[in-house]
């Protein structure tokens, strides 16, 4: 038997494009996600989908909300200056939203294997939030979904950390915007799986290029605010995670037990770009339907 897995990818509103594409294939080829797959693992924006799937809230509502909410979601708070005084989005709303979709759900109550990676910031380490799958797993069990999705959604400079018990905790994309490897590190580590029989089923949420450009470079003020423009850096630090993540899961892998959809832009793709959701809907919709049949066989055979 496979042991199946599906991890999501961080990238703040481009979470529209995994979730649509979780959407579609839902819907083609009938996939009851926590029946489907044995661990489901999603980073920051990727999260809020993993964490919805694993309690079987309805992958369609999600997909609604980025296209509802996505710009209350990232209004920008009064005198922020692009994150560099303060965070640039306050958390209420996206609280709020959350807890629409959860209400009090613990990570208990996950209905498969639910992994959601974080930063420990007050210890300078990686924190992962697991449900109870294995009886050492304790620390998390009465952990809301809520306080672990915000503490993996809080990227520097968009949102504040997350305090989680005696944990401050940001966006788990500063180490594993791409979850692929902690998922292999999980399967292959703690549940003892064979690697060949475990299926990866990857959904990226977009690369951005050109984040800097080298013209007079010489010249610039290399400041935080302004040579290395705050969330640009941020961006492009989760990008080369991402990228990282999937390289190693290519020489790791198979095409047998691993595909990867994914898309790169030809400019930034910034992960408050509200006014891309349409084009990011669509995109996903192209690429599923691109990628239909190899999905089909990944996932049922």
């Amino acid at each position: 038997m496979p042991f199946r897995i599906l991890a999501i990818d961080g990238g703040g509103i481009r979470g529209i494009y995994p979730a649509h594409i979780l959407k579609r294939a839902q819907e083609a080829f009938k996939i009851n996600f926590p029946e489907h797959f044995d661990l489901i693992l999603g980073t920051s924006t990727g999260s809020i989908i993993a964490a919805a799937l694993a309690v079987d809230y309805p992958i369609g509502r999600i997909v609604d909300l980025y296209e509802n909410e996505g710009r209350r979601i990232f209004q920008k708070q009064p005198f922020s200056v692009r994150g560099f005084f303060k965070s640039q989005y306050g958390k209420q709303h996206l609280r709020k939203l959350l807890e629409e979709v959860f209400g009090n759900r613990t990570l208990s109550e996950a209905k498969t294997r639910l992994t959601i990676p974080a930063t420990d910031i007050s210890n300078g380490r990686m924190y992962v939030f697991k449900s109870p799958y294995l009886d050492e797993f304790v620390r998390d069990r009465n952990v809301p979904i809520v306080e672990a999705v915000l503490a993996s959604c809080a990227a520097p400079s968009y949102f504040d950390p997350q305090k989680v018990g005696e944990y401050l905790l940001a966006d788990g994309g500063l180490w594993a915007n791409n979850p692929s490897m902690v998922a292999l590190t999980e399967a292959i580590g703690k549940l003892r799986g064979n690697l060949d029989e475990i299926r990866l089923f990857s959904v990226g949420a977009g690369l951005g290029q050109k984040y800097y450009n080298p013209h007079n470079a010489e010249r610039r003020k290399w400041g935080l605010l302004r040579g290395w423009g705050g969330k640009k850096l941020v961006e492009t630090l989760l990008n080369l995670q991402s990228i990282s993540a999937q390289n190693m899961a290519w020489l790791i892998l198979t095409d047998k037990n691993y595909l990867r959809i994914n898309f790169e832009s030809d400019g930034e793709l910034a992960l408050d770009s509200t006014d891309i959701i349409s084009w990011l809907k669509s995109r996903a919709d192209q690429d599923f339907t691109y990628n239909a049949n190899k999905i089909k066989n990944f996932l049922t055979t």
